[in-house]
């Protein structure tokens, strides 16, 4: 998917539903690779407020909502709108604000979701970042909790279930793109039962709260207002959920499972995706072999690249190689070996399977030298052709010779040869398939 912005100029108005401030909010297209951003207009020297989760702010004195801050500029219940903005695809944005809180309008995000569609959206040239789950991950807290999977699509799954007749076992289910966004799930409106809101009212909150813009469930279901959908409460839920991850800064892949979670718990897993999500950025921009023509890679380079190590790392020295292609490397065969003590203690001959294994150790080498297979493990996934032709033992060096037949992003097809004193000893056609290498920590 490429980047997108807005574009020209788009404004809303309205009141803050907690703060109960009048706010007007102005949308400007921004560059590639610019990201969100708020400015406090209302504040001296306008202060730039970024979407990163590192601006996070949690406000206790402020519950039901999730915020963002800087330097003590602080915008309140941005997730409806951020909400929006990741259902749109809209990556680069500036966003200027006039007071401290994002007005909540009809209480759902088709009103945001209009404007912007209204005024327009651009595709921008450059490719638009995403964070695919790797590892799953979850968080628990008070009989809440939320489950992220790997996926290649972004799902929720979410079950509702409070201790209230009208809001009992409520489930929603959907692959969230834009189409399903906009129908299935911008309209959904913020909701709280009469007894929270009388205790929220109590602490000076919801001050921009009403009928119209809040779902308010008493004994006898929706006050002065209907339902759009039977289960839009568990729909608004979701609508949350995609705003407070969408603070990551980009969009997330992945199947998440969610029962009764709300922002905190919301944010917590946020926290964790960002772990996961640095912990393979770590890896995947470790530094590439860099090899001009033919060159030799000694043993601690080696190390470098597998992980590989003593008693099973069987290469002393790499002594040709061209990236991604072929290599030699070789193997002395000492009688120090820990195998000679069990095969054949009385006339040592090196297995053959730790001659394939060596092998494919100098392939590892070649084919891990390929930038496509950057923070990636290899393994073995077949061994075809294999064919032993002379004995090994302790003396001999093993000259392994190594080509790359076929490489792609999963998997790598070599062909490998052995030789004792230019006689060739063992060779194998060998497949690997890919890992991420944080799978070896």
């Amino acid at each position: 998917m490429k980047q997108k912005t807005i574009k020209k100029e788009c404004t809303f108005s309205g009141i803050g539903l907690h703060t109960g401030c009048e706010v007007n909010v102005t949308c400007k297209p921004a560059n590639e690779n610019a990201g969100i951003s708020f400015i406090r207009i209302d504040l001296d020297d306008h202060p730039e407020i970024k979407v990163d989760p590192l601006n996070i702010h949690i406000d206790t004195t402020m519950p039901r909502c999730t915020a963002i801050g800087k330097n003590g500029a602080v915008i309140y219940t941005v997730e409806h709108f951020m909400s929006v903005l990741s259902g749109l695809g809209i990556t680069n944005l500036v966003v200027e604000i006039d007071a401290n809180e994002l007005p909540g309008l009809d209480g759902s995000g088709i009103d945001f979701l209009n404007a912007i569609k209204k005024t327009g959206i651009i595709e921008q040239d450059a490719e638009a970042p995403y964070f695919e789950i790797m590892e799953s991950l979850g968080v628990e807290m008070n009989g809440c909790s939320i489950f992220i999977v790997p996926s290649k699509e972004l799902k929720i799954s979410y079950t509702l279930d409070y201790d209230n007749p009208f809001l009992k076992s409520q489930f929603f289910s959907a692959v969230v793109n834009e189409s399903t966004y906009e129908e299935l799930i911008a309209p959904s409106r913020t909701f709280c039962l009469e007894s929270e809101a009388q205790r929220l009212r109590a602490r000076g909150l919801g001050k921009g709260a009403n009928y119209q813009n809040t779902l308010v469930v008493g004994e006898k279901g929706v006050i002065e207002n209907e339902v759009r959908f039977a289960n839009e409460f568990t729909r608004h839920k979701v609508l949350d959920f995609i705003g407070d991850l969408y603070l990551l800064g980009m969009p997330i892949h992945g199947h998440v499972f969610a029962v009764k979670s709300g922002h905190t718990l919301n944010i917590e897993l946020l926290k964790k995706i960002l772990k996961q999500k640095e912990k393979y950025e770590k890896k995947n921009n470790a530094p590439i072999l860099v090899i001009e023509g033919n060159r030799e890679i000694d043993i601690n380079g080696i190390m470098n690249i597998l992980p590989h190590r003593y008693p099973f790392l069987l290469v002393d020295r790499i002594i040709e190689i061209e990236k991604g292609k072929r290599a030699v490397g070789i193997k002395n065969v000492t009688i120090n070996e820990g195998f000679f003590q069990g095969h054949f203690p009385t006339r040592p001959v090196m297995p053959g399977v730790l001659m394939v294994e060596a092998m494919a150790q100098v392939a590892g080498v070649v084919i891990l030298t390929n930038k496509l297979h950057r923070g990636k493990a290899p393994f073995f996934m077949a061994v075809n052709n294999v064919k032993f032709r002379k004995v090994v033992g302790p003396g001999d060096q093993l000259v392994m010779e190594v080509e790359v037949i076929r490489d792609k992003s999963r998997t790598a097809q070599v062909r490998g040869q052995s030789k004792v004193d230019g006689e060739i000893v063992a060779e194998a056609d060998m497949v690997f398939s890919f890992t991420d290498a944080a799978f070896l920590e």
